[in-house]
């Protein structure tokens, strides 16, 4: 799963999830992309289950991009501990998506297998997102 190798703060304050993505809005290496419509956090194991559902879906064919990284670290308490007594330790990685960011690319294959597979890795992800290609920019 994808993970910084190294960071210079282990653990992040939460930050709010306001506005519209200013970068990674556009279709730039491939051909076919979902594109994410609200904002959420998305879990390295939700990109991993997005990026392995459209490889089985083209059955290896075609190119694939991810175009989101998981650098947020998430830190979770133990269960029955009490008030106080610090921040919990770092237990996963998210990558941080607002409206219009877009996760994956794919080129390569046919127009009907591409979409299919978005709809595939979309399943997978907590947000509600649109295919789009490079000629509805």
């Amino acid at each position: 799963m994808l993970s910084p190798k190294r960071t210079k703060f282990r653990k992040q304050h939460r930050g709010r999830l306001k506005g519209i993505s200013t970068r990674g809005n556009n279709v730039i290496f491939g051909k076919f992309a979902p594109q994410s419509l609200e904002p959420a956090w998305i879990t390295a194991r939700q990109i991993e289950a997005g990026r392995r559902a459209i490889t089985r879906y083209v059955r290896r064919g075609g190119k694939l991009w991810i175009r989101i990284f998981p650098d947020k670290p998430i830190t979770l308490r133990p269960a029955e501990t009490r008030m106080g007594s610090g921040k919990g330790s770092p237990e996963y990685w998210v990558s941080v998506v607002k409206p219009g960011r877009i996760p994956h690319e794919i080129s390569g294959v046919s127009g009907n297998i591409a979409i299919a597979a978005m709809k595939i890795a979309a399943h997978k992800m907590p947000v509600r997102t649109q295919v789009i290609t490079t000629t509805e920019i």
